[in-house]
């Protein structure tokens, strides 16, 4: 099998050397494909999907090499807003990797966090300079994610498609949960929307865009994904928003308006919530209104579980947090038995705190939540400002892509959390890229206009 392996190792090493953006976009493309290394040996003591993952950590040392021999990358990425949210995000994680319970298991959780944002937003945002080639990074994965879909939907069959519960399992071992599965497409989706009614695009290619909207739509149904799905109806407001051209600084004051009205009115909301009592099942209309069922949902339940969980963890250590990585191995002497259910394990089977602001709470601290709200907000303010800017058809309807796909992910990200994947990270940290090419390339094309105006 090495030596079989050998010429496709040779082929990956010319490619790094004289071609890296080529094995980018190898990579991107088998990520929806790309296996864990426990489904191919097991009884090892630690995990990684392949070929992505030894893939990234050979580009991150790549990137590495030539910043020394160039000294120097792209001034506009490296001092973007978005990139310097991303640089204190990172900062804070080592700082609490290191005061971290378990200093290893948050030294590797950065180490992966870096080789993602390497890979799928320098390197990437770098590609799309001026626009270029983000069509192609979106449809590389867009195409192996229907062949997971085709093959999920295959599964299903055998099952009965209506079958609630072989949707948990039928995408594995490619998808290794269904929210995960959902989430994907669910950020894929608005990309597709756009496409499809974009003029910039040929009929013919846009024939060909609406047969996979048409897939990808019956795989969202098919995941099952309650959150997934919330967040499609979320983002189809945001469209709203936008296309009203609401301004920023209102759309702040009512996210934040709404969010002291939820806190002081808490408890009447919880009773309200109380009083829903319909289970998940395989009626599409009750599996959507089960979302809100905190009284008998064993999945809603599991996950106020790890979320109190995750808020005791924090009230314990609330400057440093447990360390990034660590909630999985500390939050069981955190669940009450009262908050126990049918599905709760001391080993976070299923996954972690079920939340990507909760989750950096407790093991990062207040910064850990902190640094991600920063930098989400930037990355919306970033993709408002561009798309109003812009009067280039295709970029906007790119950088609205991009936009309503993330909040597909941040809205998502109160339910799940799948960061520490590379399934998520393509297109959390790809599309947080084309924001970022696209807001320094209409930034350079208004100074330019106005140059030439003031000359003239």
């Amino acid at each position: 099998m090495i030596i079989n392996a050998l010429p496709m190792a040779f082929t990956i090493v010319l490619l790094a050397v004289f071609a890296l953006d080529k094995l980018l976009y190898l990579v991107v493309f088998f990520t929806p494909l790309s296996l864990p290394l426990s489904e191919l040996v097991h009884g090892l003591g630690f995990n990684m999907f392949l070929p992505t993952e030894p893939l990234l950590f050979g580009i991150l040392l790549i990137f590495i090499l030539k910043c020394f021999a160039d000294r120097k990358f792209d001034r506009d990425i490296l001092t973007h807003p978005i990139s310097l949210a991303i640089y204190f995000s990172l900062f804070w994680m080592l700082v609490t990797s290191l005061t971290s319970t378990m200093p290893l298991v948050s030294l590797k959780f950065l180490l992966t966090r870096i080789w993602f944002i390497v890979g799928f937003y320098l390197l990437t945002a770098k590609l799309f300079e001026s626009g270029k080639n983000i069509e192609k990074y979106i449809w590389l994965y867009i195409m192996s994610l229907m062949l997971v879909i085709f093959y999920s939907t295959y599964r299903h069959l055998g099952y009965g498609l209506w079958d609630k519960q072989a949707a948990h399992f039928v995408m594995d071992p490619f998808y290794n949960d269904h929210t995960a599965y959902g989430a994907a497409i669910a950020m894929y989706l608005p990309f597709l929307f756009g496409f499809s009614f974009t003029k910039v695009y040929s009929p013919w290619v846009r024939w060909f865009v609406r047969i996979s909207l048409g897939i990808l739509m019956m795989g969202l149904i098919l995941s099952y994904a309650r959150a997934a799905w919330l967040s499609m109806f979320a983002v189809l407001i945001v469209w709203i928003i936008m296309r009203l051209k609401i301004r920023f600084k209102n759309l702040f004051i009512t996210f934040i308006i709404s969010a002291s009205l939820i806190l002081v009115f808490q408890h009447p909301i919880l009773m309200y919530l109380e009083r829903n009592n319909t289970e998940s099942s395989a009626n599409l209309a009750d599996h959507l209104s089960s979302m809100s069922n905190i009284s008998s949902d064993a999945s809603n339940l599991e996950r106020l579980n790890r979320w109190s969980c995750a808020i005791r963890m924090f009230e314990d250590k609330p400057i440093f947090g447990y360390g990034p990585g660590t909630y999985m191995f500390q939050y069981a002497p955190y669940q009450l038995t009262k908050d126990r259910t049918i599905i709760s394990t001391n080993s976070a089977n299923g996954g972690n705190a079920h939340s990507e602001y909760l989750g950096p709470m407790a093991e990062s601290g207040i910064l850990g939540p902190v640094s991600v709200l920063i930098l989400f907000v930037l990355v919306i303010y970033s993709g408002i400002h561009a798309y109003s800017r812009t009067n280039d058809k295709r970029l906007k309807t790119l950088v609205m892509g991009a936009l309503l796909g993330l909040i597909t992910y941040y809205i998502h990200g109160t339910m799940n959390n799948f960061l520490d994947t590379d399934k998520l990270s393509v297109p959390f940290w790809g599309f947080t890229a084309i924001i970022v090419a696209i807001d320094i390339h209409t930034q350079k094309v208004s100074q330019a206009e106005a140059l030439a105006e003031k000359q003239s």
